[in-house]
């Protein structure tokens, strides 16, 4: 009788990508928690206050590898040095505002690639809301962390950049997967709802994308992430034709 073979284990697929949670912060900031499947690494974007970090961190032993900034507004880097000295993490963020950050160890410029753990994502430079505004794209899933440069349904004030920059940095946006998760950072869409409508009262997009947030909402969800197929259909700075029509929409919503 021939001798049994012994039977091959069939090999289970690695968990890999990021798994992401929001962490809500002040009155309507968001900080997003990465984590990497694969490795366990963990890094947090924008955290502006590091107590609901903290808290986020517990079921993870306090692990935090690595924070990564988006711009230099207070909101959004409030915690970060007291969670580097708490956890040990690199800090990284936008090069071009260094001298307005806690001190950085990974300068980051356009183009680069910024990893946790074994997920690699890019840097984009989106100019307009702060002059060295950066954001950061993820593959697996795809997702998009814009700090204050888009919003869902909106899109950040021109505090120190020109229309025509922000315009530019809206199209880099909008050539990414349509199926591009948008993590913003702030909880605005219902508010930026009553501006869009404004504009654009009869796109059929629209009116079904309020009617979702006015219901998530009234039960206390979040409006966010949305996708940019969802934006690149209802959000008016998006769709502006040119960096003329966004300054109009802008300065009109600065005062609407």
């Amino acid at each position: 009788m021939a001798k049994p073979q012994p039977q091959a284990i069939p090999s289970v697929p690695q968990a890999h990508g990021l798994a992401i949670s929001g962490i809500a912060l002040f009155t309507d900031n968001y900080a997003w928690l990465l984590r990497d499947r694969a490795t366990g690494a963990i890094a947090v974007v924008d955290p502006g206050d590091n107590a609901p970090v903290e808290a986020a961190l517990a079921p993870y032993g306090g692990r935090l590898d690595l924070i990564l900034l988006t711009h230099h507004h207070a909101d959004h880097i409030g915690g970060a040095e007291a969670l580097r000295e708490r956890t040990g993490a690199r800090l990284a963020g936008p090069a071009a505002e260094q001298h307005r950050l806690p001190r950085l160890d990974i300068p980051l410029t356009d183009g680069q690639s910024i990893a946790v753990g074994a997920s690699v994502g890019t840097v984009i430079a989106t100019p307009g809301h702060t002059l060295g505004h950066l954001c950061y794209f993820f593959p697996d899933p795809a997702a998009l962390f814009c700090g204050d440069t888009l919003f869902s349904l909106g899109c950040g004030r021109l505090f120190e950049g020109t229309a025509a920059q922000l315009f530019d940095s809206l199209r880099r946006l909008s050539a990414l997967p349509p199926a591009t998760l948008v993590y913003c950072g702030h909880e605005y869409t219902l508010a930026n709802s009553a501006f869009a409508l404004a504009v654009e009262p009869n796109n059929p997009a629209l009116l079904q994308r309020v009617e979702e947030v006015r219901r998530l909402r009234a039960q206390g969800q979040p409006t966010v992430p949305s996708t940019l197929a969802v934006e690149c259909a209802t959000n008016p700075f998006l769709r502006a034709p040119d960096s003329q029509t966004l300054a109009a929409l802008r300065a009109r919503k600065d005062t609407f």
